[in-house]
């Protein structure tokens, strides 16, 4: 494949880097958030055409595909369409239920006798999470214990993993989260949502959103299939810590969004949802522990210049231990996990910034990548259109202004 239009620019010392646009060289996905891509806004989720390119460029027939920070699983949604094996990591276990949801077949459901099921039922479920009140206003509940418990009472897996994601995010809606915010707060805005639903019937909006919602899933399941998904193999590991886990098989392409510098609570923005799945609150905390704000990281070799020199730069110790933690974090676990990977290394990252000062996270991993012995083929620079990211006045992790990343590239290191 082609990369049309590209601006060219050779670095000193590194390969030449392109600026180019994913969403247009991909011609087989017709948009980002076509067929069961954009189901669930999961926070800074891999557009499927960087992992269609990918595939497509570099792939050949009988390699297999390892995401260790694999999110809402697009990289196994797409590694389907194109026939390859797969193998899919996260911390938060939604990704297994999601996964599931965005790679099943269409339904056939008489959705008005559903709705009229739920309606009826006399089963609750009522979520094991102490700060329940605080997110919903009383009104509401009766009705979400309703819904929620014909969702855990159905036996029928399929009709399960039809109403997930229209379930979440209608429970969602009628929370006093702004989901604008892609975090889990609450605001002025969410407030008055809450209020506009009191004080009209709420009943039937909320009936009205989750008909919308089932529609929209069995319409995504019947598009996903003109993408003609193939019979592959594929292995989720969802809930578990890819900073102390290792590969039992050899992959040839690991593929990943790793974690982004400044917005590392993945799990506080999806609590909500799990709470709702049925997650216990001391697990939820447990795997809130384990995200790189809240955890101890072992130090490791950054066999990097630009990381040694930019740690030297920083003065403020708060800010020294978070940079070197992410950094410690996210490639020693990298570093480790390479050593089973025979092929490529496609790490698709966004810059940062610490105290105003740059943070090139791309040019760091490829130095560090390089200097393991991969070879940097190219990075390849994309503009953010419309991406779901985190935004706040001040990260939580570090306490300083935030700031939109306006690109993102894809290091291409190969063995």
């Amino acid at each position: 494949m082609e990369i049309a239009n590209a601006k060219v620019s050779t670095l000193i010392g590194s390969p030449v880097e392109r600026e180019v646009s994913f969403r247009t060289l991909v011609k087989t996905i017709p948009s980002t958030t076509y067929a069961t891509f954009g189901l669930y806004r999961y926070p800074a989720k891999f557009i499927p055409q960087v992992i269609a390119y990918v595939l497509d460029k570099f792939g050949h027939p009988g390699m297999s595909v390892f995401d260790p920070f694999a999110g809402y699983g697009t990289v196994g949604v797409v590694s389907k369409v194109y026939g390859y094996d797969y193998e899919l990591w996260d911390l938060n276990p939604i990704l297994e239920t999601l996964h599931k949801v965005a790679t099943m077949e269409p339904e056939k459901v008489n959705v008005p006798l559903l709705l009229s099921e739920i309606t009826n039922c006399r089963s609750e479920f009522i979520p094991s999470w102490s700060n329940l009140d605080y997110w919903f206003p009383q009104q509401f509940l009766p009705l979400l214990f309703k819904a929620w418990g014909f969702y855990h009472s159905l036996g029928d897996e399929r009709l399960k993993l039809l109403l997930t994601v229209p379930l979440l995010r209608v429970t969602r809606y009628f929370s006093y989260d702004d989901m604008q915010r892609q975090k889990l707060s609450k605001s002025p805005k969410s407030i008055a949502r809450v209020s506009s639903l009191l004080a009209n019937n709420w009943r039937d909006t909320f009936y009205a959103k989750l008909k919308d919602g089932i529609d929209g899933v069995i319409k995504g399941a019947s598009d996903y299939q003109t993408l003609s998904p193939k019979s592959v193999k594929s292995i989720i590991r969802a809930g578990i810590d890819t900073f102390s886990m290792t590969l039992d098989e050899e992959r040839d392409i690991l593929i990943t969004s790793p974690p982004y510098l400044q917005a590392q609570e993945y799990i506080r923005q999806a609590k909500m949802d799990l709470f709702w799945l049925g997650y216990e609150e001391r697990f939820i905390k447990e795997l809130s522990k384990c995200e790189i704000p809240y955890r101890d990281v072992r130090p490791c070799s950054i066999m990097s210049e630009t990381y040694l020199r930019l740690a030297q730069e920083i003065q403020e110790p708060h800010i020294l231990t978070t940079f070197n933690r992410y950094f410690w974090g996210v490639l020693g676990a990298l570093t480790r996990l390479q050593e089973k990977v025979r092929s490529y290394l496609f790490l698709f990252v966004g810059p940062a910034t610490v105290r105003g000062r740059p943070v090139p996270i791309d040019r760091i991993f490829a130095e560090h990548f390089t200097a393991l012995g991969w070879s940097h083929e190219t990075t390849l620079m994309d503009t953010i259109v419309a991406r779901q990211m985190f935004f706040y006045n001040n990260n939580p992790a570090t306490g300083l202004k935030d700031q939109r990343m306006k690109t993102e590239s894809l290091v291409v290191l190969r063995r």
